[in-house]
């Protein structure tokens, strides 16, 4: 009995604020539980996710596996409410190197499943339909955009790093596209290039005169 309490106490102060730690690093998704192996019960629980209870028996008797490799996982199971959880349990010595205990990282990952499956539908559009014709028949902004995209995108470039004569290159690309017959387009294509407007028109005036 006294080597049980001393085992307790060992594992209660060296090892419950790491616990209290990871919970609160993770919280509210972390569950983290403290197993006495001499007596196989449950020790300390951080964040109690499994509703178990101080006391409560672990079941962890064949776990020589797990104490030659000092850890186990990640790995899955089920809680009380169906939801999976995925864990990592780690072996717990003392001074002598003799396996004290073993600390159970229980990480609730069903809401972030959750998080994946209404952002899934989100970006799949659920009853997404065409583009109304009638409404975007003379959808120039678009039109620009679209090539805009396509020519960086084939040179792999991006917007926001083109330099000045890539600027000027793509301008004379969205001329020769015929992009500024829109009204307002010269406007609309400055600000997104980030040109002011007498620097795109000075790049239209060379294209004519050239």
């Amino acid at each position: 009995m006294r080597h049980a309490t001393h085992a307790t106490d060992l594992l209660l102060s060296r090892y419950a604020h790491l616990a209290d730690s990871i919970t609160k690093l993770f919280f509210p998704y972390a569950e983290v539980v403290i197993h006495d192996l001499a007596e196989q019960r449950v020790r300390y629980l951080a964040n109690n996710l499994s509703r178990r209870e101080i006391g409560d028996e672990s079941g962890l008797e064949d776990i020589e596996r797990t104490i030659a490799d000092r850890f186990v996982g990640p790995y899955e199971k089920l809680n009380w409410d169906g939801r999976r959880m995925r864990c990592v349990s780690s072996v717990l010595f003392d001074d002598d190197g003799q396996a004290l205990g073993v600390m159970c990282i229980n990480f609730n990952i069903a809401v972030f499943e959750d998080m994946h499956g209404m952002l899934g539908m989100l970006l799949k559009g659920a009853g997404l339909v065409a583009q109304p014709a009638e409404l975007f028949r003379d959808d120039w902004q678009e039109r620009i955009n679209t090539f805009m995209h396509g020519w960086l995108q084939h040179r792999q470039l991006a917007l926001n790093g083109l330099t000045r004569d890539q600027r000027r290159q793509l301008v004379a690309a969205l001329h020769a596209e015929g992009a500024f017959q829109g009204k307002s387009a010269t406007h609309y294509i400055a600000n997104v290039l980030g040109l002011g407007r007498a620097t795109v028109y000075k790049y239209l005036k060379e294209l004519k005169e050239g």
